[in-house]
Formats: C-alpha cells, sequence, structure tokens
C-alpha cells in the first residue's frame, strides 16, 4: 500500500463519494461539502489572479487607468445581491450586463448561425462515392431536421415523412451524444478504480 499522504486522503474521498451507491450518508456529504468548498475557493483564486487582479487593480492602481472605476464600481455593486434590504442595488449592474450581452448577438448569429449554413451550403459533392454519400446526406438531413421544427405546414404526406427523417436523426445525434457522456464518464471511473488498486492497494502494476 501507498505510504503517500496525499494518495490516503484522496482513496478518502474517493470512497466517500462512491457511498452514494450504497445510499446517501454523512461521509458522502462530508465529502461533497469539501469538494463544493474546494471548487468555489479555487475559482475565487482563478478569477483574482486572472481577471480583477491583471485587469483591474494593476491597471487602475499601478497604471492609473481610471476609466476603470466604472466597471470596479459595478461589480462592486453586484456583491449587494447578498443583502435582503439593500439587495435592489445589484439590480442596476446586472440590467447592464443583461444590456451589454446584446452586443455579443450579431457575433454569437455569425459563428453559431451563419457559419453552419455557409458550411452546408458549401457541403462537397464530389470526390469518391463515400464523399458524395456524405454530402448529400448533411444536406438532406439539415433540411430534414429543420422541416421537423417547421409547423407552419401539417406534417403529412411527403412533408411528414421528411419531418419523420428529421426527427430519426436528431434521435440519433442525441444517443451519440449520449453515448459520449456516458463514455466519459466511464472513463472516469476507470480512471478511479485504477487510483484504488494502483496507487493506493498497489495490487495492480
Amino acid at each position: 500500500m501507498s505510504h503517500d499522504p496525499w494518495i490516503w486522503i484522496g482513496a478518502f474521498f474517493t470512497i466517500a463519494i462512491f457511498s452514494y451507491l450504497w445510499r446517501e450518508n454523512p461521509l458522502y456529504r462530508f465529502a461533497e461539502h469539501v469538494f463544493v468548498g474546494i471548487s468555489v475557493g479555487y475559482l475565487i483564486c482563478i478569477n483574482w489572479f486572472n481577471v480583477l487582479k491583471p485587469k483591474l487593480v494593476e491597471p487602475l492602481f499601478e497604471n492609473g487607468e481610471l476609466s476603470l472605476i466604472i466597471p470596479g464600481i459595478l461589480a462592486i455593486l453586484m456583491l449587494f445581491r447578498f443583502s435582503r434590504k439593500v439587495g435592489w442595488i445589484s439590480f442596476w449592474p446586472l440590467a447592464f450586463l443583461i444590456g451589454f450581452s446584446g452586443y455579443a448577438i450579431p457575433t454569437v448569429v455569425e459563428t453559431n448561425l451563419l457559419k453552419q449554413i455557409q458550411a452546408t451550403v458549401n457541403t462537397p459533392i464530389t470526390g469518391t462515392w463515400f464523399d458524395i454519400v456524405s454530402g448529400i446526406l448533411i444536406i438532406v438531413g439539415t433540411l430534414a431536421c429543420l422541416l421537423y421544427f417547421y409547423f407552419s405546414v401539417p406534417h403529412k404526406g411527403v412533408v411528414g415523412k421528411v419531418a419523420k427523417f428529421g426527427s430519426m436523426l436528431l434521435m440519433v445525434s442525441f444517443g451519440a451524444s449520449f453515448g459520449f457522456t456516458v463514455m466519459a464518464r466511464i472513463s472516469l471511473l476507470i480512471g478511479r478504480v485504477l487510483f484504488i488498486l494502483r496507487d493506493w492497494l498497489g495490487l495492480v502494476a
């Protein structure tokens, strides 16, 4: 068995989390609270050293960029959210943040919509038979999926069959995404089991 105390701590919390498979218990809740606390502390440090310090504190106090006073005040006003009496003050910077998010709408439309439309329209239908079939399937599948969400026309006859094909493609896509998620979780499980058997107990090489 390992003599490293950090390995023992990791094994303890791993077993504590796995104990939830039996039922929820104080050991699992303790490990859960420790994980949440460490995650919040880690995010606070990341935000301080990667955002607040280099982009607000240092430019404001060392370089004298007084224009940063306004976003600094707005950031401080967000903290009033924790107060029940004066929590309404946090609505002002929140409203500014939500309103400013409209500035990103053209970028989101261009990257998530126009680029995909352009890629679909420019799908090549040349080359080997596999490339031709793939190109046709991409174009037809995209149109079928869009038709499935077009409710101005009754889904009957040819339109209904095409919409049905689009729903089948959507189910295949959702199934592939779910399978990828399950595969990722199983990979994490294998890593934890190897940690217990190899690093902690030393049962496997």
